[in-house]
């Protein structure tokens, strides 16, 4: 069924269905540079810069070059057609912020966690949330520069997932990479529902 919003006295405007996807995962994972990779928009940024406030709350073992981090959401848009357009949330990493979490979640489609192969455990809350949700999600590991890599079915059985959830590489600041993932997580969760889908 088509939605219009009539914006003046006969007229009728098609408004376009929104999907919903959450980019969640650890402190310094990739959350923000991937929102701000595949966005067609300049994306909303709740960027703050670390202090020393911080100390002794936010981890920075294995992220010591990060500087800042996200305090309540990032969110991009992918317009794929006229009548579809896909919002993008990511989520805060520090566990301080969750609260945001359930807000964030409601209506989503489904879920990427974002995994940091050097501090993997982080995304395991990621991932306990979505799975008590049952929101369809997908691991993406952030294969960063200098970090050793694992292949998908390693970091699937250190994470101890599901055998139908999918785990793919990813280069987070890629726009390429990043729809990659994406489509990843709309073809799983396609299948969760019997449906097909095209990438084209």
């Amino acid at each position: 069924m088509d939605s219009v919003r009539s914006d003046r006295p006969g007229s009728a405007r098609r408004v376009p269905l929104a999907l919903k996807i959450l980019i969640a995962g650890g402190f310094g994972a990739g959350k923000t540079t991937l929102v701000g990779a595949v966005s067609e928009i300049r994306p909303l940024q709740t960027e703050e810069v670390l202090t020393d406030a911080g100390i002794g709350t936010d981890d920075l073992d294995g992220v010591e070059g990060k500087t800042t981090t996200t305090v309540a959401m990032d969110f991009g848009r992918i317009s794929i057609n006229d009548d579809l357009q896909v919002y993008l949330f990511g989520t805060p990493g520090q566990d301080r912020f969750w609260f945001l979490w359930d807000e964030l979640a409601f209506g989503a489609l489904g879920a990427v966690v974002l995994a940091d192969t050097r501090r993997l455990a982080d995304c395991f809350p990621s991932v306990d949330y979505f799975e008590r949700r049952g929101t369809p999600f997908v691991v993406a590991v952030n294969c960063f520069e200098g970090a050793q890599r694992f292949g998908t079915d390693a970091v699937r059985g250190a994470l101890d997932l599901d055998s139908d959830v999918p785990v793919v590489l990813c280069d987070a600041r890629s726009r390429q990479s990043g729809k990659g993932v994406l489509v990843r997580l709309v073809e799983h969760v396609a299948a969760r529902r019997g449906m097909t889908v095209s990438a084209n």
